[in-house]
């Protein structure tokens, strides 16, 4: 097992952090030919979420998941959680100890945590910078494969965070309050235009969502004006306006029956159980149950019966999340400079600079500092890890990054100001920009799984 030079690791790492950049870029490009344009973005974004990402974690996590790999994915489960409670200590202590706007807390807590790391971890593979991870007779590809499904797991975690509890963070009228009088709420809510929202949409608002919508639908959350001194789940909801939300699943005069609180509980269960999640589950049991297991990844010849249709489609479809969203990413960004120019905006002017080097910091340095040190001692001191320096690699990486494209959206549901909302793609901005930044990360990482290796 070859080791590899600092220097040799940060030179890959560039590499593999430029490719990423440069397909953000290309995204750029067709919207400033106008091949594809902002309004375009949403469709997109939500075909990706709902259908591209739950086929990528049924095809992964059922072909890399065994009953003798599964203690692996309990510690990313783990750490997952860790990271994002960590991260929301991280928020609070900007908000609260630090005095900085509400949106500081999920700008720290939710991070790109699926397109962005996929198309890097892939670009790595063409750099061969994970060669001295791999064991003797371990291809780069399968090692690719299976770092990817790693971090989908970290991802659904980061989801269910995104979308049950992502926005009740700064929505400050969102939760419900025992003694609130459930009659009020329901004859506003009868009065509501509960037949053309029969679904939750808050799918839609994930890493690649457009930014700055002032027409955002009612569908994802109900809007409710943000409470500055406000940074926990809320006590109370606002009886002017209602929920409208509905689950498509519960009839018009049932769901009018049921009292405020039954209603946000029953709304939180649905946004947590959202549809990347039930892909990882359907996964989960795909590579459990050795019988389906063999049915959907074995050949033709060995059982495999739905491999060559059934399986290959899904391949398909969910190798589109790798690079599309990143995509899509560029072409937001583009369009949201576009505008701050129209409206003679600089990109950098009347930014709330503490709170977006505060954000940064704990993005782009604090989380790869403590995250490394962290793993290390964990996989050189103790067995809880196992003994897959890959999974050290990617443990070290999940929590770093930049903000998720999807933060734009979480304030614009809670009727956040239009400064906040220009405040935060500004910084969004500066945050991919500055991404090739997360090469020492990247760098840093293999060095040290490589040293825990030898240890």
């Amino acid at each position: 097992m070859a080791e590899t030079g600092l220097l040799q690791s940060f030179l890959a790492a560039v590499q593999a952090s430029l490719s990423v950049l440069l397909v953000m870029l290309y995204g750029g490009v067709a919207a400033h030919f106008r091949m594809i344009d902002r309004a375009n973005t949403k469709a997109i974004s939500k075909i990706c979420v709902r259908m591209f990402l739950p086929a990528l974690l049924i095809t992964k996590l059922g072909a890399e998941l065994r009953a003798e790999s599964a203690p692996r994915y309990v510690s990313i489960l783990v750490w997952a959680v860790a990271c994002h409670v960590v991260s929301f200590l991280f928020g609070l202590l900007g908000r609260v100890g630090l005095g900085m706007p509400d949106w500081v807390t999920v700008a720290i807590l939710i991070n790109n945590t699926t397109s962005y790391p996929l198309l890097l971890v892939t670009a790595l593979e063409d750099t061969g910078i994970l060669n001295p991870l791999l064991g003797a007779n371990e291809s780069a590809r399968g090692a690719i494969e299976r770092a990817k499904s790693y971090f989908l797991v970290f991802s659904t975690v980061s989801n269910c965070i995104t979308f049950a509890v992502g926005p009740r963070l700064i929505d400050s009228e969102h939760a419900p309050d025992d003694d609130q009088q459930e009659g009020k709420a329901d004859n506003a809510a009868d009065g509501a235009d509960h037949e053309h929202s029969p679904a939750v949409d808050v799918e839609a608002a994930n890493e690649e969502t457009r930014l700055l919508d002032s027409h955002l639908p009612n569908s994802v959350h109900s809007p409710a004006p943000v409470r500055r001194n406000s940074f926990l789940l809320p006590s109370r909801p606002k009886q002017d306006k209602p929920d409208h939300r509905r689950p498509w699943f519960v009839p018009h005069k049932r769901w009018h029956r049921l009292s405020p609180r039954a209603k946000w509980w029953l709304l939180f269960a649905v946004d947590f159980f959202n549809t990347p999640l039930l892909g990882a589950i359907i996964g989960v049991i795909i590579g459990m149950v050795p019988a389906f297991h063999r049915a959907f990844f074995n050949g033709s010849d060995d059982g495999g019966i739905f491999t060559a249709w059934l399986t290959a489609s899904l391949k398909t479809i969910g190798g589109l999340f790798v690079s599309l969203p990143v995509v899509v990413a560029g072409v937001t960004l583009f369009c949201s400079t576009r505008e701050a120019r129209r409206n003679n905006e600089r990109i950098m002017s009347n930014l709330p600079w503490a709170t977006v080097g505060y954000i940064l910091f704990v993005r782009f340095i604090a989380w790869p500092a403590l995250s490394i040190g962290v793993i290390y001692m964990l996989a050189t001191r103790t067995t809880l890890l196992g003994s897959d320096p890959v999974l050290w690699f990617c443990l070290m990486m999940m929590p770093a990054g930049p903000s998720a494209m999807k933060l734009i959206t979480l304030v614009q549901v809670a009727e956040g100001s239009k400064d906040d909302e220009s405040h935060i793609s500004r910084l969004l901005t500066i945050s991919y920009i500055i991404s090739p930044v997360l090469s020492l990360t990247v760098a840093g990482s293999l060095l040290a799984s490589q040293s825990a290796i030898q240890r």
